[in-house]
């Protein structure tokens, strides 16, 4: 089983990217969980069918009390199994505790177990590398961590801050950065800054995905590209991403 958490700059694509590759794994057979760890539930909407699932969070808070995987999850497309943890109220509460609660509810209804998935991926909120949002890489849930970001300054500020975090929990086994995925914003010599960036931290550029109307097209239909059209170029990107992650 491959567990990766996807970390990266707030609006860089994290979900875009995290959706895609979902619809990738499971085109070349794999079986998949989803679980986005954003307040705003967004995570896995284009794998099913741009229609949004209800966040584990809002259920507590309406009081229901999950007693089954199907109480929380639905499957999306190529069997994507999707889960969000929501947050708290606006400006109530903390959502790095909602996604504390709701490891804590997978666990106890034995996620992993009744599923059996190949590959897990954590769809992680912002920039933030403290509290529950190191959940996914400091409790055991993931084993590596890519970071998505662009050339722009600000997405590697933010880049170099998630890299120093998880670094920082190396001596204790927790995941371990993979490399940096590129979603291009076409800002001027973009690949040469972001493979520099990789090159000063000794980590990888593991994947470059170009900007893309077709991503944008398969949006508006509450889709992945690689569910809109697997032989598009930008879906084959996806897929060999995919395979070069396992």
């Amino acid at each position: 089983m491959y567990k990766l958490a996807i970390y990266g700059k707030g609006g860089i694509g994290k979900s875009t990217m995290t959706s895609n590759l979902a619809a990738a794994f499971s085109f070349l057979g794999k079986k998949v969980i989803q679980i986005g760890c954003d307040p705003k539930a967004d995570s896995t909407m284009n794998l099913l069918g741009g229609k949004p699932i209800e966040p584990v969070m809002d259920m507590l808070r309406d009081e229901k009390d999950p007693q089954s995987i199907e109480d929380i999850a639905r499957v999306g497309y190529g069997g994507v199994v999707c889960i969000e943890t929501g947050g708290p109220t606006p400006g109530l509460g903390c959502a790095g505790r909602g996604i504390i609660t709701t490891f804590q509810i997978l666990k106890k209804l034995k996620l992993i177990e009744t599923v059996k998935p190949d590959v897990v991926l954590f769809d992680v909120l912002g920039d933030v590398v403290c509290g529950g949002f190191a959940a996914p890489i400091r409790e055991g849930y993931a084993d590596e961590v890519m970071i998505v970001t662009s050339g722009e300054k600000m997405a590697l500020y933010a880049a170099n801050n998630i890299n120093t975090a998880v670094k920082n929990f190396e001596d204790r086994s927790y995941a371990k950065v993979r490399g940096v995925l590129l979603n291009k914003r076409n800002v001027p010599d973009e690949d040469e800054k972001v493979r520099a960036f990789a090159d000063e931290r000794d980590i990888s550029v593991i994947g470059v995905i170009p900007r893309s109307d077709d991503i944008n097209r398969a949006e508006e239909q509450g889709q992945t590209v690689v569910e809109m059209d697997p032989d598009l170029p930008i879906s084959r990107r996806f897929i060999e991403l995919a395979q070069r992650l396992i």
